[in-house]
């Protein structure tokens, strides 16, 4: 089940939200053992799509999530057995706003299918 950590909810400025917004806002989520490196997520729920996209920053520099960043993440954000994807869509479908965003998707009212679990 899709749910948001509201300690981590920005509630003041440009991206403010509150709980009453649901599944729906901005986080910023400090990152263990470094003092100004922060995850930034925007989270949502609309059109079927429960989806969360995710870079870090220091206020001055940005970087992409690792692979631990992202399964922190999921597992913020999901339940410990719910399936999310990261998609590389085709070419011509790519939209880039911000070079160090990735994104997790859940579809709502359809099951991920999985390979069999010995190729995962």
């Amino acid at each position: 089940m899709f749910h948001v950590p509201e300690q981590y909810r920005i509630t003041d400025g440009q991206m403010a939200s509150d709980k009453s917004y649901g599944n729906n806002g901005a986080f910023r989520i400090p990152v263990s053992g470094f003092k100004f490196l922060n995850m930034f997520i925007i989270a949502s729920d609309g059109m079927d799509w429960e989806h969360v996209s995710i870079h870090l920053s220091d206020g001055i520099m940005g970087s992409t999530p690792t692979w631990d960043d992202m399964c922190k993440i999921k597992d913020m954000f999901w339940d410990e057995e719910d399936c999310v994807v990261q998609y590389h869509p085709p070419k011509s479908k790519y939209v880039n706003v911000h070079k160090h965003t990735l994104h997790l998707w859940r579809p709502m009212n359809r099951v991920i299918p999985l390979p069999p679990s010995k190729l995962i």
